[in-house]
């Protein structure tokens, strides 16, 4: 009985993980100029197993701004730039192959200063259940700036040193490690010579009397 327990719960492992798993991530908030950005959109289905399709929408307001203007929709695995501003700018960063979107992410090719701003993205979902249909609106918002160059923490900065000085301390112990290893070794070898030192002369003098005994003898 334990082992078909165990059989089945293998099994449905090796389901889950077959399905792969959808975790929300935050977006990134801070882009280079002229480099491309990810604006990150994820919203996972509390039910995986329940099919269900839905559509994007991304919106963007500058800081002066106090309402929000439609710049992006994927929907039906087709994309529509639906803002001048940025044309040909707007790339589909999210879910492949399939209208049941979790991820909503869009790439953002030559960033300028004027896309400093809030974004905004709206998942329109329907969950599709055997007996009716549910609809849902997710959505996430991301403050965006935009910086001359990528900008360094102090975290980053602090762990880089860190791994410089760990990496300079290791040389340095492996040198004192050789060096002792070399000096033990040294006085290791002096102290054998002395104490080979008496017995090879004993074995000298011995053979001396024997070559004097032969002698007398012829």
């Amino acid at each position: 009985m334990s082992h078909l327990l165990l059989t089945l719960a293998l099994l449905a492992l090796q389901a889950c993980l077959c399905r792969g798993a959808c975790v929300e991530v935050d977006s990134n908030t801070e882009a280079v100029e002229k480099k491309g950005f990810k604006l990150g959109c994820i919203s996972c289905k509390k039910r995986g197993e329940v099919p269900a399709s839905a559509f994007v929408d991304w919106y963007f307001k500058e800081s002066v701004d106090h309402n929000f203007t439609h710049v992006y929709r994927y929907e039906n695995k087709e994309a529509n730039i639906t803002d001048e501003r940025f044309f040909e700018r707007l790339v589909w960063n999210g879910s492949k192959h399939t209208n049941d979107l979790q991820d909503g992410s869009i790439f953002i090719l030559n960033v300028t200063f004027n896309d400093t701003g809030r974004y905004k993205c709206i998942f329109s979902r329907t969950l599709m259940y055997p007996a009716y249909e549910f609809s849902t609106f997710p959505n996430k918002t991301i403050d965006m700036t935009v910086v001359p160059e990528l900008t360094r923490g102090w975290a980053s900065i602090l762990s880089e040193v860190m791994m410089y000085v760990s990496l300079i301390g290791l040389q340095v112990w492996l040198v004192i490690e050789m060096i002792y290893c070399y000096r033990k070794i040294s006085v290791a070898g002096e102290e054998a010579l002395r104490e080979s030192a008496p017995e090879y002369l004993a074995i000298a003098s011995e053979s001396k009397d024997n070559c004097a005994a032969v002698q007398v003898a012829e």
